[in-house]
C-alpha cells in the first residue's frame, strides 16, 4: 500500500471516529461539548478534500505551463507520497522537458533561417495586407537604396509605382522593374497564410550586372575572334611587303632604268607597311580586354587609395591650370579590392576627365570619396566641362568607341570591367552638353 492511500484511510478513520463521537456526546446529552465538536470535524472534512484536491491543482498547474510556455516548471514535491504520485510527476516532467526540447528546436530552426536570409544576397522581404513590412533583410536595404522600411507606401518617393506593382504581383509570378539608378531588378512573388493572415513574400535581385556581365563576355568574345582574324590575315601581308621591298632593292632597282618608279614603289610599299603595322598594334591594344587577370584581393583604404591617385596628377594639373579637390568622407573605410587595379581605373576617369577640359574656361576636377545610405563606398570623379551628349550616354562603356580624336576606345570599357569584377558598378552622371561637365560613379561594396 502506498504512502497516499495510506493516508487517506488514515483520515477517513479519523474522521469516522470524531464522528462518532459527538453522536456518543450527543446521546449522553452533552450537546455544548457536541456542538464544540464539530467545526473539528468541518476541519477534517476539508482536509480530506484538500488532499484529495491534490491532483487538480497539480493538472491545472501543468496546463497552465503549457499555455503561457513556462516549461521551467518540475513536478517533484509530493513524490514522498508514494509510487503513483512519482509516476505521475515524472509523466509531467518528461512531456514538459519534450514541450521545452520542441520550442528549442523551433527556436534554432528560426534563428538558423532568420541567419540564412540576413546574409544572402538577394533581396527578401515580406509585408502584410495593410502593406506593413513583416521581415526585410540588409540586401533588399541595399537593392532598394534604401536604410528604413515600416510600409511598403513608403517606396513611392524612392520607386514611383513599385508598391503598386508588389501589391498586384499575384504568386508564383515574376516581374521586372528598372530604377531611377539604371538597375535592373526582378521581383518575384510568393504568398502564404500565417495564422489566418495573408502575407506576401518577395524576393529581389539585381540582374543588371548579370546582364552587364553577359554583354562584357559577348565582347570579349567579338573582339578574341576579331583580333585573331585580322592578325592572321595581316600578319602575312606585313611579311610579304618585306620580301617584296628586298625584291624591289636587290632585283629590280639595279637594272630598272625608270627611278622614279621605283621610289613610288617603295614609298608605297612603306605605305602599306606602315599600315599594316598599325592595325597590328591597334589589334594588340584591346590585349589587356580579353585578358585581364584576376583580382588580387587585399584590404585597402580607401582614402590612402584616392590620395595616392590624385598626387599622381598633381604637376600634370598644375601645368594645365586644372584646380583639383579631393573631398574624403570615409577617413578609415576599407574595402576589399585589388589597389592596382583600381588605381588603373581611377587614372584613367582622371585622365579622361583632364582631357574633357581642353578648351574649358576656368578648368576644375572634384574628386568626392564618401558612404552612401546602404554603407557603399562611392567615388565620384566630377568635371566641369562640356558634358557628354545624349547619343555617347548610351554608347560610351562600348569597347571600340571613343570621342577622342586619339583612343583606342578600350579605357572605359577595361575600367567598367575592373569594376564588376570587384562586385561593384560604374556609371556616368551627365546633363548632357550643355556645358554642366560630367560625373562619373564608382560604387564598391565595403
Amino acid at each position: 500500500m502506498n504512502r497516499f492511500s495510506l493516508n487517506i484511510i488514515l483520515r477517513i478513520l479519523l474522521l469516522t471516529i470524531t464522528l462518532a463521537a459527538v453522536v456518543w456526546l450527543y446521546m449522553r446529552d452533552m450537546t455544548p461539548l457536541a456542538v464544540l465538536t464539530i467545526p473539528l470535524v468541518a476541519l477534517q472534512i476539508y482536509g480530506i478534500y484538500y488532499y484529495l484536491n491534490r491532483i487538480n491543482r497539480k493538472l491545472t498547474l501543468f496546463l497552465e505551463s503549457i499555455r503561457y510556455e513556462d516549461f521551467s516548471i518540475r513536478f517533484s514535491a509530493d513524490n514522498q507520497l508514494g509510487r503513483s504520485f512519482r509516476m505521475l510527476n515524472h509523466q509531467f516532467n518528461e512531456v514538459l522537458e519534450a514541450f521545452r526540447q520542441t520550442r528549442a528546436e523551433k527556436e534554432a530552426n528560426l534563428k538558423y533561417i532568420d541567419t540564412i536570409i540576413q546574409h544572402i544576397s538577394i533581396g527578401v522581404f515580406s509585408f502584410d495586407a495593410e502593406g506593413r513590412i513583416e521581415l526585410i533583410n540588409p540586401a533588399a536595404f541595399r537593392l532598394l537604396g534604401i536604410y528604413r522600411l515600416r510600409n511598403i507606401a513608403e517606396l513611392k518617393t524612392v520607386h514611383p509605382g513599385l508598391s503598386e506593382l508588389l501589391t498586384e504581383l499575384s504568386s508564383g509570378n515574376k516581374t521586372l522593374y528598372a530604377t531611377r539608378q539604371e538597375q535592373q531588378l526582378s521581383i518575384h512573388a510568393a504568398t502564404v497564410r500565417l495564422q489566418g493572415r495573408l502575407i506576401k513574400l518577395i524576393s529581389i535581385q539585381n540582374i543588371h550586372s548579370e546582364l552587364q556581365k553577359k554583354e562584357l563576355e559577348a565582347w570579349q568574345n567579338l573582339t578574341k575572334i576579331l583580333r585573331h582574324e585580322i592578325m592572321n590575315s595581316v600578319t602575312p601581308i606585313v611579311s610579304l611587303i618585306g620580301t617584296m621591298k628586298e625584291i624591289v632593292d636587290l632585283d629590280i632597282a639595279p637594272s630598272a632604268g625608270n627611278r622614279e618608279g621605283i621610289e613610288d614603289l617603295r614609298e608605297a610599299l612603306l605605305t602599306v607597311e606602315s599600315r599594316s603595322k598599325g592595325i597590328m598594334n591597334f589589334v594588340n591594344a584591346y590585349r589587356d580586354y580579353t585578358t585581364l587577370p584576376q583580382p588580387q584581393f587585399t584590404r585597402v583604404n580607401i582614402k590612402s587609395l584616392a590620395t595616392t591617385v590624385s598626387s599622381l596628377f598633381q604637376t600634370d594639373m598644375k601645368q594645365a591650370g586644372i584646380q583639383f579637390q579631393l573631398e574624403v568622407d570615409a577617413e578609415n573605410v576599407e574595402i576589399h579590392a585589388d589597389v592596382s587595379q583600381l588605381q588603373m581605373v581611377l587614372i584613367n576617369l582622371v585622365k579622361n576627365a583632364m582631357d574633357a577640359l581642353e578648351h574649358t574656361d576656368n578648368p576644375g576636377i572634384h574628386m568626392k570619396v564618401y558612404l552612401n545610405n546602404i554603407q557603399q563606398v562611392c567615388i565620384e570623379i566630377t568635371d566641369n566641362g562640356p558634358g557628354i551628349d545624349t547619343d555617347a550616354m548610351n554608347k560610351i562603356f562600348i569597347p571600340f568607341f571613343t570621342t577622342k580624336k586619339t583612343g583606342s576606345g578600350i579605357g572605359l570599357s577595361l575600367s567598367q570591367q575592373i569594376i564588376q569584377m570587384h562586385g561593384g558598378q560604374l556609371k556616368v552622371l551627365s546633363p548632357g552638353n550643355n556645358g554642366n561637365g560630367s560625373t562619373f560613379l564608382i560604387l564598391l561594396n565595403t
